[in-house]
């Protein structure tokens, strides 16, 4: 940009000293021109004196014709004549410039009512020239003053701009696997740097979260699976230490297969909850229309537990079948529901739930309601957690998989859960799909 303005200034500069000095040279012909026409008797002598009178420009050279090219009057008589192409371009064309050794031209035409003069003029402007030239010196020295203050305050600037990220960058690679808690300093938190530092510091967030539940995660599923596995083995071990009756043989095996029994329920909640941790991109998606798909879970509950009660209202049942419709995992959804209505029988004396569902307002609302245990404040603040169970709900078979189970399959589908409870009265829990939401 520097570079291109200086250019500028030069080549306008060097425009307007030729302009400038081809005008005082068509004032000196002019002059001239009109001192032979004003005066009759003017001679040859005569114009040499005013030519000594009048300002002299370097190198000046000036030559009068007449009509027949005959020259009136000429400054340097052993100068070199006027080529006849010049002449006659100035005679067609009435006014010409051009350059001869170094030396500007101004050739034009002066008529009256019975003369024509061709006036040729010419000198070197070494004023201008050097004026010029000492322009150009200074162009050229304060580009470079100005091209090299620019490198070192651009070099500082940069330092001094560059420093915030520098720091994140130190501060970044300073956090490891040990110390997740720290976070980058965020600063103002309005610059771009802040905002990135704030981002950064979120991710920080959900990592720390994501690296706490999965040794939460891996800790508990290894307690889960070592109890009955530990059962197993000693039950075996027992048995084996003497001979016993077949009817003690078969009390053991009924032993054992509760404890197997008990051992694949954990390890297909675990790899239910590992699915439910898939991107949604990865699963085998298609329309789910969920009022069928709660009749068809009950019946499967009920056929499993048999003494369980599952009561399901459908309100406000739209004409449009896309409406009852999500896209999503038939599986997970399936998961989901069954947890969700086997937990409220489960915790209720009466095991029965009661489920509401309708479609209104471009959203699939169920609820389902028990008359169970409850569930205490503290607790619902962790309730979604993987392996954690109410204080009160620890006498129950279980392993703390199911609410989290569904929690995460519902997010998966881009739906919300909320749960409502009060101790020993009920607990409701409420799901809710946006539709269009789950593409």
């Amino acid at each position: 940009m520097a570079m291109a303005f200086s250019i500028a200034i030069y080549y306008f500069s060097a425009t307007y000293r030729k302009h400038e000095f081809y005008e005082r040279l068509k004032e000196k012909a002019l002059n001239y021109s009109q001192l032979l026409i004003k005066l009759d008797d003017i001679n040859e002598g005569l114009l040499e004196l005013v030519d000594k009178n009048t300002a002299y420009l370097p190198n000046e050279r000036i030559i009068v014709l007449g009509d027949d090219n005959k020259e009136l009057f000429n400054t340097y008589k052993d100068s070199h004549p006027i080529p006849a192409e010049i002449i006659a371009k100035v005679r067609k064309q009435k006014e010409i410039r051009y350059e001869e050794n170094n030396n500007e031209v101004l050739g034009i035409l002066y008529t009256n009512k019975t003369q024509v003069f061709v006036v040729i003029v010419s000198a070197l402007d070494t004023e201008g020239l050097n004026k010029l030239e000492n322009l150009k010196i200074i162009l050229v020295v304060g580009f470079v003053a100005f091209l090299i203050a620019t490198l070192i305050f651009g070099r500082l600037f940069a330092k001094q701009a560059l420093s915030p990220i520098s720091n994140v960058i130190k501060e970044v690679e300073s956090i490891t696997a040990s110390n997740l808690t720290k976070r980058v300093n965020e600063g103002n938190g309005t610059d771009e740097i802040a905002q990135l530092a704030v981002t950064f510091n979120q991710m920080l967030n959900r990592i720390q979260k994501a690296f706490e539940l999965q040794k939460s995660f891996v800790s508990n599923s290894s307690h889960e699976l070592r109890t009955p596995l530990t059962s197993i083995t000693g039950q075996i071990e027992v048995a084996l230490m003497n001979s016993r009756e077949p009817e003690e043989y078969q009390a053991v095996l009924h032993s054992l297969l509760d404890d197997i029994k008990n051992v694949n329920r954990l390890t297909n909640g675990l790899l239910e909850l590992a699915q439910a941790n898939l991107d949604i991109s990865k699963l085998k998606m298609k329309e789910v229309r969920m009022d069928e798909l709660l009749w068809l879970t009950r019946n499967d509950l009920l056929k499993r537990n048999p003494d369980y009660k599952i009561n399901i209202e459908i309100l406000d049942l739209p004409e449009d079948e896309s409406q009852l419709q999500i896209l999503g995992s038939e599986q997970l959804l399936r998961s989901a529901l069954i947890n969700l209505m086997d937990n409220a029988c489960k915790f209720s004396s009466n095991h029965q739930v009661n489920i509401q569902f309708k479609s209104q307002g471009g959203a699939i609302n169920i609820s389902f309601r028990d008359q169970g245990i409850g569930i205490s404040e503290e607790d619902l603040k962790n309730i979604n957690q993987p392996f954690y169970r109410g204080t009160n709900a620890k006498s129950f078979a279980g392993h703390g998989l199911g609410l989290s189970l569904t929690s995460k399959i519902i997010d998966l589908h881009k739906g919300e859960m909320h749960i409502s409870s009060k101790l020993n009265e009920f607990t409701e829990v409420n799901v809710r799909f946006d539709l269009g939401q789950t593409d």
